[in-house]
């Protein structure tokens, strides 16, 4: 297409596209024909990512996810029912970044950081579902060898209970739930590690990385801090939306419909950077700190009017808060549906909560749903891998100390157990970490009578993997 038809065309799905029906945008589909180049590059993990979490928002009454700090961790949360997955930027300071340091959430890790680590996460999805994929095809032709064993033996009765079980288990395996091993994740890009120029270059590194989705948070980007800590420093709006925009730009630039979530930390801070815009004046409470920034009087209504601010900007609005508090919730909803009708939000479920503190177990159960029903659609546990990880591990090195190998043998018959009850498969670490896989890839190349399989001749193979059942086969 000519560069003019390529403007007109995406000025069309920009109007008419359900996808962008209250998005705005600061800049034209000129400007982002200008800047994509003459090669169109797929993204195909991001934009999958992208258009399943739409869908999934569209869809479901709210979307769950844990964060997850590992590859492994992703696997497991998908095979266990989760939808999407968290990538949290505090979790990649604690303990998965590139600067190879343990640091507390306050940006002070590489930039390149969480698209490392959605790299990792989107890899190790991926093998997942290629050695999903190699089992289930492995299995059907384990049956029809079986049943082409047993006509070959003449027995013909025997070889229609096989045909029957085959079926039978055929239609057992369809019938199965199937994880979507290529979960959606939603990355944070913190406060964007700079000004517009660098959000625009994180973002398009996330979306390279194969991130569905990017949040956004209004604090200044040299003095960033987690949403639970003190100090906090609001941007003002007039630098915030920017930001937004720079974000977008870059999605439309690399033609990913990535979402972009909009946070605001106004309800936990006290300070802002600049005063420029009527809205933050508003809020001034006429102190000045001895850094020069300016007192303001944060909370839930400051919170509301900087969300309305962003909603046009963003495909969700996220009001990190300090406790659990369904009142709260429903106070930040509804100042942002009284101007945005049915905007999406978003609800930090956050380890920084004494949560038994606050909320009682019967509340806790029906917790998310009533946020749910506010509209809040994208609810997550921010450091949910870095707690799990710590506390498990914690647990077994104390037994361990204690009572040597009993310790280990107890976390081992707990796999056992998931594995029986929930098809929990990393008890069997060498199949789950891909070996299997190499082993199609090496006798694809050299044939079945290779001598140098890994699970051949393993203690996996001799102690953890069940022959066939007799029932599939007769």
């Amino acid at each position: 297409m000519s560069y003019q038809q390529q403007i007109l065309a995406l000025e069309q799905e920009w109007q008419t596209a359900p996808r962008w029906k209250h998005i705005t945008r600061n800049f034209t589909a000129a400007d982002v024909v200008r800047l994509r180049g003459s090669a169109p590059i797929q993204y195909t993990l991001a934009d999958m990512g992208a258009r399943r979490l739409w869908h999934l928002l569209e869809t479901e009454p709210f979307v769950r996810s844990l964060g997850a700090m590992t590859g492994n961790q992703a696997v497991e949360m998908v095979a266990a029912g989760l939808q999407a997955i968290y990538v949290s930027g505090w979790q990649v300071a604690g303990d998965a970044n590139d600067s190879l340091q343990m640091y507390p959430d306050q940006s002070l890790y590489s930039v390149s950081s969480v698209p490392t680590l959605l790299k990792r996460i989107n890899n190790a999805l991926q093998r997942a579902d290629q050695i999903h994929h190699m089992d289930a095809m492995n299995a059907q032709m384990d049956v029809l060898n079986a049943r082409r064993s047993v006509q070959a033996n003449g027995n013909a009765a025997a070889s229609g209970n096989a045909a029957a079980s085959g079926n039978a288990a055929a239609s057992g395996n369809a019938a199965a739930s199937v994880p979507y091993w290529f979960a959606p994740l939603v990355a944070d890009a913190e406060a964007g590690f700079g000004g517009t120029l660098n959000v625009f270059e994180l973002v398009k590194a996330m979306i390279e990385a194969g991130t569905a989705a990017v949040h956004l948070e209004d604090q200044v980007s040299a003095l960033k801090k987690c949403g639970h800590m003190g100090g906090k420093v609001l941007v003002g709006v007039h630098e915030f939306i920017p930001k937004l925009n720079a974000a977008r730009l870059a999605a439309d630039v690399m033609g990913v419909p990535t979402l972009v979530i909009a946070r605001t930390d106004a309800d936990g801070a006290n300070l802002m950077h600049t005063i420029n815009d009527p809205l933050d004046e508003a809020f001034i409470t006429g102190e000045r700190t001895i850094e020069g920034y300016y007192g303001v009087r944060g909370g839930i209504e400051l919170a509301i009017a900087k969300g309305r601010a962003y909603a046009p900007y963003a495909d969700l609005v996220w009001c990190e808060t300090n406790k659990p508090d369904l009142g709260e919730a429903r106070e930040f909803a509804q100042g942002i549906h009284e101007k945005f009708p049915g905007k999406w939000l978003a609800y930090n479920c956050s380890p920084s909560f004494n949560w038994k503190k606050h909320l009682d177990e019967k509340t806790m159960l029906t917790f998310q749903e009533k946020l749910g029903a506010l509209g809040y659609k994208f609810q997550f546990v921010t450091l949910a891998g870095f707690h799990t990880l710590n506390a498990s591990m914690f647990d077994l090195a104390h037994n361990y100390n204690l009572e040597g190998m009993l310790a280990y043998s107890r976390l081992q018959e707990k796999e056992f157990e998931m594995e029986y009850e929930h098809g929990y498969k990393a008890v069997k670490h060498q199949s789950f970490v891909g070996a299997g896989y190499f082993d199609q890839v090496q006798t694809a190349l050299t044939g079945e009578a290779v001598s140098t399989k890994a699970l051949t001749g393993s203690t996996e193979e001799a102690q953890f993997h069940a022959k066939m059942p007799e029932h599939v086969i007769n």
